[in-house]
This record gives structure tokens, sequence and C-alpha cells, in this order.
């Protein structure tokens, strides 16, 4: 009997000690404070501005609710294009902008992408020259494409003095073709971000399964159609919701660029976004057009969240 109870006290598991609950208790205590920060000011600021999008705040937040009112004007300014108001310039510049930067990035991302896994001679050097507009921030950027397309200081005014005379490149004050130039210096930046990663996902590829394709007769644009590109379906749609977030909240790009464009002609809903919230004292206009970028991020995040977290099941 006591043999017994002596083995049935050593095979019972060892109570943890203080020590083993600290070491248990440490990373929740390093993370409880970033926790609580970004709860507050980052979600806690969400529901707010959600709050205010259903209230009528002018220049100071209000607390007298009055439904959607906020979301029937920007309803009805979205149809408004004769004249056109300044959220259907807003909407449609986005469409514009959000289609060109996305689809060119990727193109040219993978196409860059696709050479440089040839292992050409200079890699090492071409990568990070193709990596360094991405360290840059959109402000730099933008001043920088700013100088570059000014009509009086930049392409334009340089060809003028070596002598062609007729060349003419003044998008950037062209009302109808300004939003242009903010597609340009957007995939300038990013898309030698979008070039590493469909380079990595191209170094993953099996090499001898291309070898065996190529066997079999496939030639080179067979090869990438059928069996690379449907290889890097998680870098295409890895690269897409990265792109899309970029492109909606793409602000400080289009001040520094062009500064809102000639008569907002630029302007993102984001522009609209800080326009009416602190110069035109429309603080519930303003919310409503945030919540909105906010559902458009999430019409896009929730589908690629659902669809990772499906195939790990």
């Amino acid at each position: 009997m006591a043999l017994a109870s002596t083995t049935a006290a050593s095979t019972a598991p060892a109570r943890p000690g203080l020590r083993e609950k600290m070491q248990d208790a440490l990373p929740k205590i390093v993370l409880a404070p970033s926790f609580a920060l970004i709860l507050v000011f980052v979600y806690g600021f969400i529901l707010w501005t959600i709050y205010l999008s259903f209230t009528n705040s002018k220049t100071f937040p209000s607390y007298e609710l009055t439904g959607g009112l906020a979301y029937q004007r920007l309803w009805g300014w979205t149809f408004e294009s004769d004249p056109p108001s300044s959220w259907y310039y807003s909407i449609t510049n986005m469409a514009v902008f959000g289609v060109l930067y996305v689809g060119i990035c990727m193109v040219l991302g993978l196409f860059i992408a696709i050479l440089l896994d040839q292992r050409i001679r200079g890699e090492g050097i071409l990568r990070p020259i193709y990596l360094y507009p991405m360290a840059l921030s959109f402000i730099v950027t933008g001043v920088a494409w700013k100088w570059f397309l000014d009509p009086g200081l930049g392409l334009e005014a340089t060809l003028h003095n070596l002598g062609w005379t007729s060349f003419h490149f003044d998008w950037i004050k062209n009302s109808s073709r300004v939003i242009y130039t903010v597609v340009i210096a957007g995939v300038w930046q990013a898309s030698g971000f979008v070039m590493a990663m469909f380079l990595a996902g191209l170094r993953g590829v099996d090499g001898e399964m291309l070898k065996a394709a190529q066997i079999d007769g496939a030639s080179t644009f067979q090869v990438y159609w059928r069996i690379v590109i449907p290889i890097l379906r998680p870098v295409f749609l890895s690269a897409f919701i990265v792109l899309a977030h970029m492109a909606i909240k793409s602000y400080d790009l289009v001040v520094a660029l062009t500064s809102g464009g000639p008569g907002g002609s630029a302007w993102l809903p984001s522009n609209f976004m800080y326009e009416y919230t602190f110069k035109r004292n429309q603080m519930a206009i303003g919310s409503a057009s945030a919540v909105i970028m906010l559902m458009t991020i999430s019409a896009i995040i929730v589908p690629y969240l659902y669809s990772e977290l499906r195939e790990k099941k």
C-alpha cells in the first residue's frame, strides 16, 4: 500500500513554482502596455470615428445623433458629375489610381523578378537599386517627382534647353491628367517591393519541375504561364493586399506631388477626409468618408484572412 502511494506521488505532475509562473507571465506583462495603447488609440478611435459619422459634428464633436445624414450627403455627391463634387472627384480618382497602380506594379514587378531570376550578372547590385525607392517616404517621393515633372523645372525645361522646344509634358498642371502623375510616382516607389516579393516566390519554385516541363516540349512562355504563375498565386494575393492598402491611404503622396491638383482634381478619399474634417469644419462628413475607407480596406483584407485561415485548417 505504501509502495503504491509512493509511486502515485512520484508520477503526479509537479506544481509550477514561482519562477515558472513568472516566466509564463513575463511575455503577457511586457505586451500588456502595447496592447492597451493599441486597444485605445486604434480600435477606440475607430469606434469614436464611426460614432461621429452619425452626428452633426462640425468644428468640434457633437453628441447629437442625426442618423445617416452624412452618408446620405456623400451618396448624393457620388452622382453629382455636373458639376463634379469633390467627393465624385475623389472616388473616380481612387478607381483610376487603384487600378493602374496595382496593375502596373504587379506586372512590372513580376517582369523584373523574372529577369533577375535568370541569374544575370550584377543581380546583387540591381536588387538594392530597385528596392531603394521603397525605403523613401511618400513625402520624399512626391517632392522629387514634383520637381521632375514640373514644366518649369524638370523634364520639359531640360529638353527645351537642349533644343527640343516642341516637347510638352504638363500633366502635373492639367486637371484631367494630374492623377496619372500620382500613378507614375507610386509605381516608381512600389514596383521594386513587389519585385522582391515575386523574386522570393520564384526562388521557391522547384527547378526540377521546370526542367521536366521544358523536356516535355513546353516553351518558356508556357512554363511561366501554366506552371510558375499558378504557383505564385499566394504571392499575387499578398502583393494585391499590400498595394490596395497603400493606394487607399495615399494621402501624403498626393499632397507632396500635386498639392491636391488644380481645383482638387487629384484628390483621393483620404484627401477629402482631411479637407472636410480639419479645414472645412465638417467633421461628420469627414468621419463618414473615413468609415467608407475603412469598409473598403476591410472588404479587401477580410476575405484574404478568411482564405488564409481556411487553408491552414
